[in-house]
């Protein structure tokens, strides 16, 4: 080759790798890579060292570099931003699906129901009664016989004997210990055992007797119970010498007229009453026991100075019959 052509092939070169081309191709290669650091930066800033990838910032380079080689980077911005995120997906985790919740049956809380058993109440049907009578409602067919005519006979009948009038203030006293079917059923016994209840016998019982009253097993007393009674006794002859009798002095504290109570329901009738009060505080001041409000009240629904059967009960009308009846003493 001449010189000369040797001089022309240097020009030219020289022209090429000065030309505009060249130094475009330089630059969009130049700003090609500052994009890609900017991204990068954007994404993972200097000092991140720990990802919760399964891939590290290692295999993001990999995973660049040979999306790089195909040429994928050269064609503009917006090619490269889609690598990115594609090689971003790579990293990420894959969100595990969260199965949609399944809907739950909404309970409908129950009622609050009471576990008590049913109150039975006794029924004023007459047919409670073998003989067809309306009764009391606490007397039923259950009740005893002894029970069914101490109601029909006796209470709320006015008494006005002394005798019988201790008789039914002991009774009512052992109501502390017994019902009254359980008195009615030892009455015969309680009777043998006190004298039928003679006030001037029963005071003058002395230590062998009350005690023999107390061991009796068919008879059932305590002992401070038949003491009790004995005392009484004593207490009737002092009040019967004071105002002439023991059912003068106890009538006149109702002013010798029953009062008339007009129940329709047992739970109307009265456990205790004023009056009952202040006859159990006088009979204490005279040294009488077992005579509590209630139990003097209880004598004196037994003794009739208290008429409280109820209005549907048979006895109601009879008993008010007698209760209207002039006061006597016998």
């Amino acid at each position: 080759m001449s010189k000369e052509n040797m001089r022309r092939l240097n020009i030219v070169e020289k022209k090429n790798n000065g030309s505009p081309n060249s130094m475009r191709n330089k630059e969009k290669h130049s700003s090609t890579q500052s994009l890609l650091s900017k991204h990068l930066k954007k994404v993972y800033p200097v000092g991140i060292h720990k990802t919760s990838s399964l891939l590290s910032i290692s295999s993001l380079s990999l995973t660049l570099s040979n999306n790089s080689s195909s040429g994928s980077f050269t064609d503009s911005s917006s090619t490269l931003e889609q690598t990115i995120s594609s090689a971003l997906q790579l990293i990420a985790p894959t969100p595990t699906p969260t199965p949609s919740p399944t809907p739950t049956k909404r309970e409908v809380p129950l009622a609050k129901t009471s576990v008590q058993g049913p109150v039975l109440q006794p029924s004023l049907d007459p047919s409670h009664c073998e003989d067809g009578l309306r009764r009391c409602n606490w007397i039923t067919k259950s009740s005893d016989k002894l029970y069914v005519q101490f109601h029909d006979e006796c209470w709320g009948v006015p008494v006005y004997d002394d005798n019988q009038l201790f008789e039914m203030l002991s009774l009512c006293g052992m109501l502390i210990d017994y019902n009254w079917t359980e008195i009615l059923k030892r009455k015969n016994l309680f009777r043998e055992a006190f004298a039928g209840f003679e006030p001037n016998i029963v005071a003058k019982m002395g230590e062998n007797e009350i005690m023999e009253i107390a061991s009796n097993k068919e008879i059932m007393l305590a002992e401070s119970r038949v003491r009790s009674i004995v005392e009484n006794a004593k207490c009737i002859l002092k009040i019967a010498k004071a105002h002439g009798s023991f059912s003068g002095y106890m009538w006149g504290s109702v002013n010798y007229k029953p009062t008339i109570n007009r129940c329709k329901h047992s739970r109307n009738v009265p456990l205790r009453t004023p009056k009952a009060e202040t006859i159990s505080k006088d009979l204490l001041k005279h040294g009488f026991r077992l005579v509590g409000p209630v139990i003097v009240y209880s004598f004196m629904q037994a003794a009739g100075m208290s008429i409280d059967h109820l209005v549907d009960c048979f006895r109601f009308n009879e008993c008010v019959n007698l209760a209207e009846r002039p006061w006597r003493h016998v």
